[in-house]
């Protein structure tokens, strides 16, 4: 079995909308050139999506063309690490969620104790919120819906 068909047998396996790096790829395959070739062939071709360098995702194809992964999933790396919840979403995305609002919003706003310059995700600019609570606070998963009710009523979204 090649490399190429090793990452496409690996890709079909993942659930549509999952996205994933070269690293989740080269555990069993050393060759990381091969990997990050292959899935850039990969994505030309349109059996995957890129979503910025180095993560891509497997799209799901509808009838009006392909779907964006979850916001979360979008995300997922800056809002845990090593298993930890060090983040959580709020914001306009939250409120969508809720079925608040049906503006679909570009910018997703993250809760946590850090600031980074801005990126882009594909169509996506994820932006990290001053004056969340330190990751100490924030160590029960349970408590996160309180964070998003506080961060709500506090922030500029009302006006």
């Amino acid at each position: 079995m090649t490399i190429t068909d090793f990452i496409a047998n690996s890709i079909d396996r993942l659930p549509k909308g999952y996205i994933f790096t070269y690293a989740d790829l080269t555990d069993e395959v050393n060759k990381k050139e091969a990997v990050i070739k292959a899935l850039n062939r990969m994505a030309q071709s349109g059996k995957i999506a890129k979503l910025s360098k180095g993560k891509y995702y497997k799209p799901e194809k509808t009838v009006f063309g392909n779907l964006q992964p979850e916001q979360k999933q979008v995300v997922k790396d800056l809002l845990e690490e090593d298993g930890k919840v060090t983040g959580y979403l709020t914001g306009l995305s939250m409120f969508n969620k809720l079925g608040l609002t049906t503006q679909v919003s570009n910018t997703i706003q993250i809760g946590k104790n850090q600031t980074r310059p801005r990126f882009k995700r594909e169509r996506y600019t994820p932006v990290f919120l001053a004056g969340t609570p330190k990751l100490k606070e924030v160590e029960k998963v349970n408590q996160i819906p309180l964070l998003l009710i506080r961060d709500n009523v506090f922030s500029n979204c009302f006006v």
